[in-house]
């Protein structure tokens, strides 16, 4: 099975965006689209989901391999910059993976930007990536009611960078968004047992055991709040690094 791409949120505050000014008055956006070691819930990790955490270094290769972009809401068609024409500088620091984008408000949907950032109407960071290794282990965690109990960890140890975004509605990882983002985990796995637990919660999880190949869609279609996920946002994400990979 092709491996599908995944993608991960942050809220605005975790992402620590910023804009600055530079000597010559151009604005720059700063922020981070991922935190390392930073345990997050997937689904529900005590019935259906799983505990995740990046690993340091985990865009080692792709960063010294990839060009990625820097677009608004995963929109290819709402470009801000890129790396291979200097205009996106990534990296990793302490904290996890940290953007410096020019902002260049001859694009008209930059200075939109510019003014939602402004006015805190975009709320989070993004990025659109395929998992190269992980690592799944049990630990032990304790409960709302100060019980013991026993869930999965996912941990992420290199990954393929496709796009980093300034997201409008970040996913809560709760709803039909970690739905989705666990039947993909899954099905990279590859494991049917891991499937067949989950499914015993989340029986729509056996969709994704045999995901569709890449079909191509228009880069705008962009779900909407309350929006069904799954086998058309999984679709949809396939074909970005499908384009991604034959622009280079």
């Amino acid at each position: 099975m092709p491996k599908t791409t995944e993608r991960r949120d942050l809220t605005i505050s975790a992402a620590d965006v910023a804009l600055r000014a530079t000597e010559g008055g151009a604005r720059q956006f700063f922020g981070h689209a991922a935190v390392f070691n930073s345990r997050t819930a997937i689904g529900n990790p005590l019935t259906w989901g799983f505990y995740e955490e990046i690993a340091d270094g985990a865009f080692t290769k792709t960063l010294s391999e990839g060009d990625s972009r820097y677009l608004v809401d995963h929109d290819t068609r709402l470009v801000v910059s890129r790396v291979s024409a200097g205009s996106l500088r990534l990296a990793q620091d302490q904290i996890g993976l940290a953007v410096n984008s020019d902002l260049d408000e001859r694009l008209s949907y930059v200075g939109d930007l510019i003014v939602n950032l402004d006015n805190r109407n975009i709320t989070g960071m993004s990025f659109g990536f395929q998992v190269v290794k992980d690592d799944w282990q049990m630990v032990d965690v304790e409960t709302v009611d100060g019980d013991k109990a026993e869930a999965e960890l996912r941990i992420i140890r290199e990954v393929k960078l496709f796009e980093v975004s300034a997201v409008t509605f970040p996913a809560y990882e709760d709803t039909d968004a970690g739905l989705r983002s666990v039947g993909v985990a899954l099905a990279a796995r590859g494991d049917d047992a891991a499937f067949d637990r989950r499914a015993a919660y989340r029986p729509e999880l056996l969709d994704f055991r045999h995901e569709p190949g890449p079909t191509p869609t228009r880069g705008g279609d962009v779900p909407q709040p309350g929006e069904t996920t799954g086998r058309r946002q999984a679709m949809r994400m396939e074909a970005i690094a499908a384009r991604y990979l034959l622009a280079r």
